[in-house]
């Protein structure tokens, strides 16, 4: 594990995950409504670490629930709308360190960042700086050493390899697909 300071982790400690955004005290047992920024909300449960606000504020989940496209969230000694609201409008994270291990073959995005970027004929795109969630499929910002900006689908038919032990992620790119690199 890298201690890289890429994701405005204090230098030195594990980089946190994002896992959802606190929005607002709901009821009065001091439950707050959660948006979720996880492929996994299934791990969001009792009994489980979290770090809130810019300066990674350590608490443990008393309860979390399903509420529409979000969660309930109540955490431990928090149990009033107005004790909660003070996480008012703040991201819940998990250290990267305590997420599981994914199957063969699949990353956790933080984990691709930095990875060189080569396309199937051999040529070197630039480095995977930023990994964007739309809609239909994550865009993958990749950097030139001249510092443009390349925005590649992240489907099949444009990654080809992601090979983790080199640091190396190589695509195909689709006809006209770097025709107008962001600056």
């Amino acid at each position: 594990m890298t201690t890289e300071n890429k994701s405005g982790s204090p230098e030195g400690e594990s980089i946190y995950l994002a896992i959802g955004y606190l929005r607002r005290p709901h009821g009065v047992r001091g439950e707050i409504i959660m948006d979720l920024h996880t492929d996994f909300p299934d791990r969001i449960k009792a009994g489980r670490s979290v770090y809130v606000g810019e300066k990674y504020e350590v608490s443990t989940i008393e309860s979390a629930r399903v509420h529409g496209n979000g969660m309930l969230i109540k955490l431990r000694g928090f149990d009033t709308p107005e004790t909660a609201g003070r996480f008012r409008n703040q991201w819940m994270y998990v250290k990267s360190s305590e997420v599981p291990e994914l199957p063969e073959g699949k990353f956790y995005k933080h984990e691709l960042i930095g990875l060189t970027v080569m396309t199937d004929d051999g040529g070197k795109l630039g480095l995977l700086n930023e990994v964007l969630e739309t809609g239909a499929n994550d865009v993958y910002v990749v950097r030139t050493d001249e510092g443009k900006e390349i925005l590649l689908p992240a489907i099949p038919d444009v990654v080809h390899e992601i090979n983790m032990e080199d640091r190396v992620m190589t695509v195909h790119l689709l006809d006209g697909l770097v025709d107008e690199p962001r600056s």
